[in-house]
């Protein structure tokens, strides 16, 4: 557990810019709804002169322990064991007060994706885990032992975006029936047999990495409550304050993108009304011009930066 606890420590991604758009100042309250190793926290906690309070909350026990350990100089961060799903609730227990920005880091930390026991890569032979919090849920194994064909397929096709999902859910279903899926191997096994060899040869990337993303998203159920979540998170700024979220893919950019403009112009009148009758009043304002991407150094340091997209809204 120490060794996991030590070695919980990754680049954070698109450091300069969330420092740029949260705007850090001295007796500023933030959050950090995934905290991980606590490299955006202590930044944020840094750039405020070290005179600022940060809730970070994360799912993970070893990100707890790490960033507790990491972050102990600042007498003004709480760590907080929990779901930022459920971010209002977590920190109203805290006795947090309104807050000056908020962060979500939408990606799976490098730590995590580095501990082979944790079930995440398909470069290592594992349990199949992928449990953002070991302490709860069912692991990948049981979804992909229990779940349907159909359900499988719906999984794979909706969280990976994967044109091969119906065969590679066939597959899955014919190599559990002889023996059940227990390790990432089994599961890469399956979509190698599934995917044809010359499309696999034609790919960039390795031809797992869309199912494993699915199939980690359905695990941990990363879509399902994230709309709400960022009304919530956005409920908990005080007016003025940012929330700043980077996502990793589309599906999940996509539905920040939509969250945000949404909050932005919430009035649901017809387009051609005279007047606003709905009565519905603007929650926040999108930041950055959409999209802001990381710069091309990063990239290039950081391959993980590549598909990193940060979005920022500031409440009304």
């Amino acid at each position: 557990m120490e060794d996991q606890m030590t070695e919980f420590v990754h680049e954070p991604v698109m450091l300069a810019e969330v420092i740029e758009w949260l705007r850090p100042a001295a007796g500023g309250v933030y959050c950090d709804g995934t905290l991980g190793g606590g490299g955006h926290s202590g930044a944020i906690l840094k750039a405020a002169g070290g005179d600022a309070r940060l809730f970070g909350i994360d799912r993970d026990e070893n990100a707890i322990r790490a960033a507790t350990e990491r972050l102990k100089g600042y007498p003004g961060f709480r760590a907080i064991h929990g779901n930022f799903h459920e971010a209002k609730r977590l920190l109203e227990e805290a006795g947090a007060p309104p807050l000056d920005g908020a962060l979500l880091d939408l990606g799976v930390s490098s730590p995590q994706l580095d501990t082979p026991e944790r079930g995440f890569s398909y470069h290592e032979d594992a349990p199949l885990d992928m449990r953002m919090d070991q302490s709860q849920g069912r692991t990948a194994a049981e979804l992909l032992n229990e779940a349907t064909e159909k359900e499988l397929e719906e999984i794979i096709r909706e969280y990976g975006e994967e044109k091969w999902a119906a065969r590679i859910a066939k597959i899955i279903c014919e190599h559990r029936a002889e023996k059940p899926m227990e390790t990432t191997f089994d599961l890469v096994k399956a979509i190698d047999a599934a995917i044809p060899k010359a499309v696999r040869r034609k790919e960039e990337g390795h031809p797992a990495r869309r199912t494993f993303q699915a199939i980690r998203i359905a695990v941990n159920d990363e879509l399902g409550p994230l709309e709400e979540a960022l009304r919530e998170m956005t409920g908990c700024l005080k007016p003025g304050g940012r929330l700043c979220v980077i996502t990793f893919h589309s599906l999940e950019d996509r539905l920040v993108k939509r969250c945000f403009q949404k909050m932005q112009n919430p009035c649901i009148c017809p387009p051609k009304a005279p007047i606003c009758t709905c009565g519905r009043k603007q929650i926040g304002r999108v930041m950055g011009g959409g999209a802001v991407k990381p710069s091309r150094e990063e990239t290039e340091r950081n391959p993980r930066a590549r598909s990193a997209k940060l979005r920022i809204l500031e409440k009304a």
